[in-house]
C-alpha cells in the first residue's frame, strides 16, 4: 500500500447504542484529488434477517439523545431526494458481526463532514423510501474528528 493511503486526513470512532451494546468500530476518511476514500471497519453488529445495515454521514454534530436523535437527517446540503443525498454511503455487510467496507465518493470532501456523525442503522437502505431508505432504527454513532 502507498504511503499516502495510510495517512487518513478524519477519523469516526462508532459505538453501539442500547440496541448493539457490543457494536464498535472506526470509520475513516482519506482525502484525495478526486474524491473521498471512506473506509469502515465494524464489529459487533447484531444478527438480522439479511446481514445487511444501512451506514450513512448525518447532519448532526452530536450522537446525543434518546435512540441518537441529535444526529438530525442525512447530510443533504443540496437537498436531493434520497439517495442522492451526500451523505449516503454504501450498505455493510456483516459476516458473523464483522464488516469492512470502502468507498470512493465525490459527494463531499473531508472538511464539509468534520464534526458531523457517522449513524449505523438496524436495516438495509432501500434506496429508495424518502426521506432516509427505510433503514430502521440509529443503533450506532460517532462523530467525525479531524486527524
Amino acid at each position: 500500500m502507498r504511503n499516502d493511503m495510510m495517512r487518513f486526513n478524519a477519523v469516526a470512532f462508532v459505538k453501539g447504542g442500547d440496541e448493539a451494546p457490543r457494536l464498535s468500530g472506526v470509520v475513516r476518511f482519506f482525502q484525495k484529488n478526486d474524491g473521498v476514500l471512506v473506509e469502515a471497519r465494524i464489529t459487533g453488529l447484531p444478527g438480522s434477517q439479511t446481514g445487511f445495515f444501512a451506514m450513512h454521514i448525518h447532519e448532526g454534530r452530536c450522537c446525543g439523545g434518546e435512540d441518537f436523535s441529535e444526529t438530525r437527517g442525512h447530510y443533504n446540503p443540496d437537498n436531493m431526494p434520497h439517495p442522492n443525498h451526500a451523505g449516503d454511503l454504501p450498505p455493510l455487510l456483516s459476516f458473523s458481526g464483522n464488516a469492512y467496507m470502502t468507498v470512493m465518493t465525490n459527494r463531499f470532501r473531508v472538511s464539509d463532514i468534520i464534526g458531523r456523525t457517522v449513524v449505523i442503522h438496524s436495516d438495509p437502505d432501500d434506496f429508495y423510501s424518502q426521506p432516509s431508505g427505510d433503514s430502521g432504527e440509529k443503533i450506532a454513532c460517532g462523530v467525525i474528528r479531524r486527524r
